[in-house]
């Protein structure tokens, strides 16, 4: 299975912006060693769809709801994302645990959705600062594997040391293979074979600069970008940093 390399927009870029780069994009994803996913705001997220059909890039939602249906206001759920033309969605973000107060289980009802819907999660775990410094960080990402996980579960896992978002701050290659190697030791204790083919992918301050190497590191089968993922030339940079023999 090809690494993945997954764009999480955030909260931003208009429609115009957002056709602009989903059109740079398509023009020169050619001959990559992995495969590429957009997850824009859910406001130009049909449009970006159809933009790229045909293309062998995916779109994907940012959050989804637990529901299928009904009277949610201001969410989306996954049927809705479906049908909007996205195949996968990320769910647990830290942002949406912290800023949203999403609970391990809230994430794992959400993930159990995604996939009745037929998307592909990309479930988010990850240790805070003071969790690290603590020496809890393992502890964490274990019980959050363990209940953000629905069974049956198919998709990704991304690894995102909190403190490591958005603040230009990485782990050491050492510290990223280690919790890499405890998340794929987790998976494959409960899903068995199948947990051997779920990608896990870093997270966390990943830019053309240090790509090659984070992606290099056993067990990071590919990258959840944040800023990187907003200009063209970035995004497609980290993307061809993929190791060819991955």
């Amino acid at each position: 299975m090809l690494p993945l390399i997954a764009g999480n927009w955030k909260m931003h870029l208009l429609r115009e912006d957002a056709i602009r780069l989903v059109s740079a994009l398509r023009a020169q994803a050619t001959s990559l060693a992995c495969e590429l996913l957009v997850c824009p705001p859910a406001t130009v997220l049909a449009d970006v769809a159809a933009h790229l059909a045909g293309s062998p890039i995916m779109v994907g939602g940012q959050d989804c709801h637990q529901a299928p249906f009904g009277p949610h206001t201001g969410d989306i759920s996954a049927p809705m994302l479906r049908d909007a033309g996205a195949s996968w969605v990320i769910l647990g973000h830290s942002e949406r645990r912290s800023d949203h107060h999403e609970s391990d289980a809230l994430v794992c009802a959400k993930a159990k959705a995604a996939l009745a819907a037929g998307l592909k999660p990309v479930v988010c775990v990850g240790e805070t600062q003071a969790e690290r410094e603590a020496g809890q960080a393992e502890r964490i990402v274990s019980i959050q594997l363990a209940h953000s996980l629905p069974d049956g579960f198919s998709g990704a896992v991304a690894y995102e040391p909190v403190w490591a978002i958005g603040s230009g701050r990485t782990p050491t290659e050492t510290e990223i293979a280690g919790m890499h190697s405890l998340i794929r030791e987790a998976l494959q204790a409960r899903f068995g074979a199948a947990g051997a083919t779920i990608r896990i992918l870093y997270g966390g301050s990943v830019k053309p600069e240090n790509a090659e190497s984070l992606l290099a590191i056993p067990e990071v089968s590919g990258a959840l970008v944040g800023g990187a993922s907003l200009k063209a030339e970035s995004f497609l940079a980290i993307a061809r940093a993929v190791p060819s023999n991955h």
